[in-house]
This record gives structure tokens, C-alpha cells and sequence, in this order.
């Protein structure tokens, strides 16, 4: 299928590992033209080189997420090079591992400046060109943590609910301007993030790394933990034109886990 984005200009943030990355190569093997953004020079220039060798069109942008100034440079360099912003992917770190109990409100401050400042400010510096063009995907990686709490991942929740919040309202304020805003919630995707989480777990249990990742395994449905591949296809088809009457909505990549039709 023709996703119908050859050509289109997408920045997509934090893409030099993991979802940001399978999203960056999901979107460029359609033939669009992708800013790979990062902290990282080095990450950045390979994943712009495996583009390359696969002809498509890539371009290296520094991009720390949590620094506004440096937000708006990257979005500048991005559209002198290759034009205005068609798809934006709103993606990021995530806050560190922890429990409802042990949190603070210094915590909370900093899940909020890490997963709801910096998208705000990456949205409202495309959305203008997007609404005058009549044309706009707007995309978050979201968990689905936002679903289904996890114990020791409730700064993630608390940042990434209000973010879901936030693209709800303006999904409904943009929709008759061509611009559709989704997000993509991952459940247990095979990715350094999900390596060191094993890895944490493993150390608070006593046990080794491979038996937290078997136990989640046992759980899910699906019986695997998911590959970066498929959510960058889903970020894909998102952001096609096929997809131009979803909007506002939310879909899950965690092989059955919370089963809602």
C-alpha cells in the first residue's frame, strides 16, 4: 500500500534509538523526508546513513527535548534543509522508574517538564504552517502506562495522561484544518528503555534480568514482547494519508494485554 507521504517533511524527536528511531525509518522507507534529532552526534549520523543507503532522505538535527531554545533551533534547521513540518512525532525519554509512594512533588515537576513542556512547545511551533497548508500529522509515543498504571512507572502516567489530555482537546480544535492528532501506546517493546527496566526489576528481586523478561513474556497474550518494527509502521500509517479521518484517538501496541473493542 502507497501511505501517500513520499515527499512530506517529518521531524520526529529522540529518533536515534528505540520507537523514535522505528518510527524515523518507518516513515522515511515511505519515502518522506525525516529530521533524525537527538543529543548524540554519532547515533544521529548512523541512523541518517541507513536512510541514505536505502535512498531515501535524512538530515542530522541536535535536539535536547527539555531545552526550549535548542527546540526551536532544531525545528528552524529542519525546515530551512528540507521544508515546512508535515509530520511531527512526539516522543521522548522517559521520567525514572517509581512508585506512588516513594514520589515527590519535585518528581511530578520534573515528569511534567520532560513528557508535557517540551511536546506543547514542538506542536505549537509546526501546528501554524500545518493548519495554513491544510495538511498535519501530529503523532505521540505514549505507553500504556496512560491505560493501565504500573506501580513503578507512575511518573510516567501522571506525564503522559495529562499529554493524552492535552491532544484530546486539540484534536477536536484542528480537525477541520486537515491536522489529525493520535497516539501510540507500547506496551513491552523489545528497547534499551525495556533492557534497563529488566534490569532494575532483576536488581530490587534478587533474580537475573532473563526472568523478569520470561515473566513478563508469560503475561502478554501474544507470548513475545513486541518489535520496534511494528510500532514505527503504525507511526506510518498514522501519519498516511489513508488515516486522515483518525483522529483523537489512542492505539495500543502491548500483544493483548489490555484488551478493550
Amino acid at each position: 500500500m502507497d501511505l501517500q507521504i513520499g515527499g512530506k517533511v517529518a521531524f520526529v524527536a529522540a529518533s536515534t534509538s528505540g520507537l523514535g528511531r522505528a518510527s524515523a525509518l518507518a516513515l522515511a522507507a515511505e519515502g518522506a523526508r525525516v529530521c533524525i534529532t537527538g543529543r548524540n552526534e554519532q547515533a544521529r549520523e548512523e541512523v541518517v546513513s541507513q536512510i541514505r543507503e536505502a535512498a531515501g532522505v535524512a538530515l542530522s538535527v541536535p535536539l535536547d527535548v527539555e531545552d526550549a531554545a535548542c527546540v526551536e533551533k532544531a525545528i528552524d534547521m529542519c525546515e530551512s534543509e528540507l521544508g515546512p513540518v508535515d509530520i511531527l512525532v512526539l516522543n521522548g525519554p522517559g521520567p525514572k522508574p517509581a512508585s506512588p509512594t516513594t514520589i515527590t512533588s519535585e518528581d511530578v515537576a520534573g515528569a511534567v517538564a520532560r513528557l508535557i513542556e517540551p511536546h506543547v512547545r514542538m506542536v505549537n511551533r509546526v501546528l501554524p504552517g500545518m493548519r495554513e497548508r491544510g495538511w498535519g500529522r501530529i503523532i505521540a509515543i505514549g505507553s500504556t502506562a496512560v491505560v493501565t498504571p504500573s506501580q513503578q512507572l507512575v511518573l510516567s502516567t501522571i506525564g503522559r495522561q495529562g499529554l493524552a489530555g492535552y491532544l484530546k482537546a486539540l484534536s477536536q480544535e484542528v480537525g477541520g484544518d486537515g491536522v489529525t492528532v493520535n497516539m501510540v501506546h507500547p506496551g513491552r517493546i523489545l528497547t534499551p528503555r525495556i533492557d534497563q527496566l529488566d534490569e532494575d526489576a532483576a536488581a530490587r528481586e534478587g533474580v537475573q534480568a532473563v526472568d523478569i523478561r520470561q515473566r513478563f513474556e508469560q503475561n502478554i497474550p501474544a507470548k513475545r514482547l513486541g518489535d520496534p518494527a511494528e510500532l514505527g509502521a503504525t507511526v506510518a500509517f498514522l501519519a498516511s494519508q489513508q488515516a486522515a479521518y483518525i483522529t483523537g484517538t489512542a492505539v495500543r501496541l502491548d500483544g493483548g494485554v489490555t484488551p478493550v473493542l
